[in-house]
């Protein structure tokens, strides 16, 4: 008995290799794998866990199964875990109570979250329309993958879908799919994990690079992202690094989110902050001094807004720009003034500040002063007589040449391109 019992055993896992030489590597982790074989008189039962399953299988890999079983002199009978018959009788649908499943957090009922609380901007028009096109329902594209940096609007976006689109829709972060995924496969629920998130008509997974590095979630989310366009339904994503700079995904992944519509999100302006702390309470012209010395991050302004509105109400006053500047002094980024960038590139440059201003001649001191002019001149507004005073009074003239000089340096030197670049945007 034990020795027919390990011959079994063996031919299963022959049949189930042979099954896998025959289809790709996420079908089989997602779909093949979790089956329950058996051999008995003849026939290959293959158990799976659900009605969606048992459908969605017969219909994928019927065919590959019923030739493997056939190559191995057997007959093949798909069933419902609870349900099981013979290879004569056809299985009959059952109520989809073997198994079920309930994600880990229980979805946010926040509803009052509308496209009209994204401010948006000329940079950011495109990925807006893009994110109501597929709220309608009237999209041909899918996934919708939007990426930007953090705070830029990406999870608001989201959540905007969500609110806009009709039908089933499912949300979860990828931190969450990943923990539900896990502990479907230690409950044996992994097939109403999928059944869950395939019946939908709308599925949005935020911060998509919670996935890498954790291969069975991946393949698992690949499988499901083609099973969801093979059947029409939307998808929304959101990374903060486009499809081919996301690390830790194949470049099947990178292919996969990339094969529906890529959008990218700006990060918030000035504009665009001092809108939203407008909105929060905040007084205009509070808002709008404070939107040029808060570093462009959504999350950050959120959280300006929320502290001024705290203070006003504790302490039962207005908040004016001298109690914010006191109140926000951990937030607030220092005014950049043209003597402070000088000062700052001095340091960055190794040279005194008074060398700079001086009379000296020497080719390190002088390409480090035609560096700060021409970083003047791409970061600020001034006038060359201006720029000149900051660096020792030089006149327009000396500065229109210093200008033209690094310039045609530039042209050649790449390395110094990339030097004086990131000197303006630092002074921006």
């Amino acid at each position: 008995m034990q020795a027919m019992a390990t011959n079994q055993m063996v031919n299963v896992d022959v049949i189930k290799g042979a099954v896998a030489e025959k289809i790709d590597a996420a079908g089989f982790t997602s779909w093949i794998a979790p089956i329950a074989f058996d051999i008995e008189n003849g026939v290959l039962n293959c158990g799976v866990q659900n009605q969606f399953s048992f459908n969605y299988i017969n219909a994928a890999y019927g065919n590959v199964l019923r030739n493997v079983a056939e190559n191995f002199g057997l007959a093949l009978n798909v069933y419902v875990a609870g349900a099981k018959r013979s290879a004569s009788v056809a299985p009959v649908a059952n109520d989809n109570n073997t198994q079920s499943f309930a994600p880990s957090i229980a979805p946010e009922a926040n509803n009052t979250v509308a496209f009209d609380s994204f401010v948006a901007t000329d940079d950011n028009v495109f990925v807006l329309s893009a994110c109501k096109k597929i709220a309608s329902g009237a999209a041909s594209f899918s996934p919708l993958y939007i990426h930007g940096c953090a705070g830029c609007g990406k999870s608001l976006l989201a959540g905007c879908v969500k609110n806009a689109s009709a039908g089933r829709v499912i949300m979860m972060n990828g931190g969450q799919f990943v923990s539900d995924f896990t502990r479907s496969l230690h409950d044996r629920t992994v097939f109403a994990f999928k059944d869950y998130c395939r019946n939908c008509d709308t599925f949005i997974l935020d911060d998509v690079q919670s996935l890498a590095g954790k291969k069975a979630t991946m393949d698992e989310f690949l499988q499901l992202v083609m099973d969801l366009k093979a059947a029409g339904k939307n998808v929304v994503l959101t990374a903060n690094a486009a499809p081919n700079n996301l690390t830790g995904f194949d470049r099947r992944a990178q292919s996969l989110l990339a094969s529906g519509l890529v959008a990218d999100v700006a990060a918030p302006n000035a504009h665009v902050k001092s809108v939203l702390l407008r909105r929060a309470g905040v007084a205009a012209d509070v808002a709008n001094e404070l939107a040029n010395r808060i570093a462009n991050d959504g999350h950050l302004v959120a959280g300006v807004a929320t502290k001024i509105k705290t203070y006003s109400e504790l302490m039962g006053t207005s908040v004016d720009m001298d109690v914010a500047s006191r109140l926000l002094a951990d937030t607030l980024q220092r005014a950049k003034t043209p003597l402070a960038m000088v000062k700052n590139m001095c340091e960055k440059l190794g040279v005194s500040y008074d060398a700079v201003c001086g009379t000296g001649r020497s080719r390190n001191l002088v390409l480090a002063r035609q560096t700060m002019m021409a970083v003047l001149k791409g970061a600020t507004g001034l006038s060359l007589a201006e720029i000149g005073n900051y660096v020792g009074g030089r006149d327009h003239a000396t500065v229109l040449y210093a200008v033209r000089q690094i310039e045609k340096q530039k042209a050649n030197d790449l390395l110094l391109a990339a030097q004086i670049q990131q000197l303006i945007n630092e002074c921006k």
